[in-house]
């Protein structure tokens, strides 16, 4: 994901998909869907709107 964001598929502001839509893209469980979001958010690429959703961190 960090990659895509990266590439500006998904520039800031932009929601991500959600963990279940994440899961069945590319295969994985909701434990690596989950540690994909806390790794986006450790390295300040993204931020959570409780009730919304995941988004990408505008500058």
């Amino acid at each position: 994901m960090a990659g895509r964001i990266a590439s500006g598929e998904f520039p800031p502001g932009a929601k991500l998909p959600t963990r279940a839509e994440l899961c069945a893209e590319y295969e994985v469980s909701d434990f690596v869907a989950d540690r994909v979001f806390l790794t986006l958010k450790m390295r300040g690429l993204t931020e959570t709107v409780p009730g919304r959703g995941v988004y990408v961190k505008k500058d």
